[in-house]
């Protein structure tokens, strides 16, 4: 017996997560030059980071040879969010605090419940856990709650749920989510999962935190990886109550946030009109590619995201030749849509050029 049949079967059964093509492996693959190329794959910001955050980066160069210390970042977060210093979780991106979350919660012989086309780190971090996955045929390609709720087994221990989620974008009006919360067990753990919470439109906006009163079971998680800008340098949050946030951090590893990530974050939660320009950029973005994806032909989900999911056709004959012509976008059969491709809001020339490559591929 290999060595590597040593690790449990359910490690072994894992389909590693396939992140979105980089620029430079384009690149390397066709011959192109990198700055001709667009890259609309991983849901980045196209402003690229915050000034405030750029200056605190280049500022906390000085003392990289220091071990990090979150306090700071921690206590700036409990202020804002309203929230105690002993509920906040960092992570080295809001990926990390997910998979504290099964670490915490999920075993073998047990079970968490997630939607069909939910974001893929769900079915990674259960199944690393040795916990089973139980998934729920989505309705009209987001989550059904009811089907959910009815979903849960006694062996359950996590309920995952993406809103808005990623890739198809849909999100669920949280007076539904609330009322879904009433219902499930108190214990059963549920993780909401907020990545893309500041690309909703005010009037869609709503201070889930304050549940965390009402619900001791649930657990909010954030990133600094999307309006912020900051999805290279890792760093994101979840909420919950002490009780299972103190669960949480001990199992973090120490100093998973580094220096650098910590100073860009605290200054990016104070660089208001940059968030606002991501916002108004992605809000007349997301209406520039319907429009034309509309004028295509094309059937999209409504998003509220920094992304818009579309049906292709042939989805991997369209992507191949969005490659060859130096566009990347996201192709996602691996979360059940053979037939559909994930593009990123981009600049508005970034969004043109998609379009127009699109009806050259089409």
């Amino acid at each position: 017996m290999s060595i590597s049949e040593q690790a449990p079967a359910y490690i072994r059964a894992i389909s590693p997560y396939i992140p979105g093509k980089p620029i430079t492996e384009l690149a390397r693959e066709l011959g192109l030059a990198v700055d001709s190329i667009v890259k609309l794959a991983s849901n980045e910001n196209p402003l690229g980071m915050s000034p405030k955050a750029r200056a605190a980066v280049e500022g906390a160069l000085a003392g990289i040879e220091r071990y990090p210390d979150n306090f700071d970042l921690t206590s700036k977060l409990a202020a804002q969010l309203g929230v105690a210093f002993e509920q906040i979780v960092l992570g080295n991106g809001s990926n990390d605090v997910l998979d504290l979350a099964a670490r915490v919660f999920l075993a073998p012989g047990r079970s968490a419940v997630f939607s069909q086309h939910a974001f893929a780190v769900y079915p990674l971090a259960t199944q690393s856990c040795g916990a089973a996955c139980i998934v729920v045929p989505a309705r009209n390609y987001g989550h059904d709650l009811a089907a959910m709720r009815a979903a849960i087994r006694p062996d359950t221990r996590l309920v995952w749920i993406a809103n808005p989620n990623n890739p198809t974008g849909n999100f669920l009006p949280h007076a539904e989510l609330h009322a879904f919360l009433k219902t499930v067990p108190a214990d059963v753990a549920v993780v909401l999962d907020e990545a893309y919470n500041e690309y909703l439109a005010p009037a869609d906006r709503s201070d889930t935190l304050a549940w965390l009163r009402e619900f001791p079971n649930l657990i909010v998680t954030r990133t600094f990886s999307k309006v912020y800008g900051l999805a290279g340098l890792r760093v994101g949050y979840g909420v919950a109550s002490a009780a299972l946030a103190d669960l949480m951090n001990r199992v973090r590893q120490p100093f998973n946030v580094n220096n650098l990530a910590l100073a860009a974050a605290i200054a990016a939660l104070d660089d208001h009109v940059f968030v606002a320009a991501s916002y108004e950029l992605n809000r007349r973005g997301m209406d520039q590619l319907v429009a034309g994806l509309k004028r295509l032909g094309l059937e999209h989900i409504p998003s509220h995201g920094n992304f818009v999911t579309f049906k292709a056709g042939d989805a991997a004959a369209v992507n191949r030749k969005l490659l060859q012509q130096g566009v990347i976008v996201r192709p996602i059969g691996g979360y059940g849509l053979p037939n559909h491709l994930r593009v990123t809001i981009g600049l508005e020339d970034e969004n043109r050029r998609f379009l127009a490559a699109l009806e050259q591929a089409l």
